[in-house]
């Protein structure tokens, strides 16, 4: 079981970014971004009350979900300050032009060393899971990623991943629909847990044009403290 113990010592080491309009922090695996039905403290909750204390703010201090990573995922995570900084992330999320690279650890190689998939997921709420199809249907929302191997281990292979639409679990089904489960992911095919609950699932890059200044900013976050992470951080990163 995942334990949500960032509360009480998130802190400036956790900010990748911050200026008056956006701050970009890197989430670890124990973290939920939004609210959800466990009833812990969310990313949100625990960066908001970090500005209030840190800005003496007397009032409510807003912050804007633009997107999320599952629990178990660690990564770069966005979230915006003002409204109006919210509403263009959200446009240039709507366009596409917010780009995602991510990391993922897997045990078996894909077939090639790198590829452009397509599928069309479904999603079953009850289980809270979705399924890849190879064509288009009812209820089926398209898929698209590109990823290459970047590396290997003794065990383990690398792959870096530009994620081209935002669908629930995306990555995680696409990698296990060609026979590459990402590692501790018991949900989709890998044959045992991490330990501590997360899965080998990294948002590595965030690449945007600021909603305000329109300059290009680019956001790298170091995979967390784990052996595997930092030989390949090592030797790919």
């Amino acid at each position: 079981m995942l334990m949500n113990s960032r509360t009480a010592d998130f802190g400036e080491q956790d900010i990748l970014y911050e200026d008056n309009h956006l701050i970009v922090v890197n989430k670890k695996p124990s973290e939920i971004v939004q609210g959800d039905k466990t009833g812990d403290m969310p990313l949100s909750e625990t960066i908001r009350l970090f500005l209030k204390e840190k800005y003496h703010k007397p009032g409510n201090v807003f912050l804007g979900v633009t997107h999320r990573l599952d629990r178990p995922v660690s990564g770069a995570v966005l979230f915006a300050k003002t409204g109006k900084a919210l509403a263009r992330i959200n446009e240039r999320i709507r366009k596409r032009e917010l780009h995602k690279v991510y990391w993922a650890v897997v045990k078996e190689p894909p077939s090639k060393n790198r590829d452009h998939l397509v599928h069309f997921l479904t999603k079953d709420q009850a289980r809270n899971m979705s399924f890849a199809h190879a064509s288009d249907g009812p209820g089926r929302q398209r898929a698209e990623l590109d990823y290459q191997v970047l590396g290997k281990s003794d065990r383990y292979c690398l792959l870096e991943i530009l994620l081209h639409t935002g669908r629930h679990h995306q990555i995680r089904v696409q990698l296990s629909q060609i026979g590459c489960p990402v590692k501790g992911d018991l949900k989709y095919g890998f044959d045992r847990p991490n330990k501590n609950g997360s899965i080998h699932l990294h948002a590595k890059t965030l690449s945007f044009l600021h909603p305000v200044k329109n300059e290009k900013i680019t956001i790298h976050a170091p995979p967390p403290p784990d052996p595997l992470w930092e030989f390949f951080a090592a030797n790919y990163g």
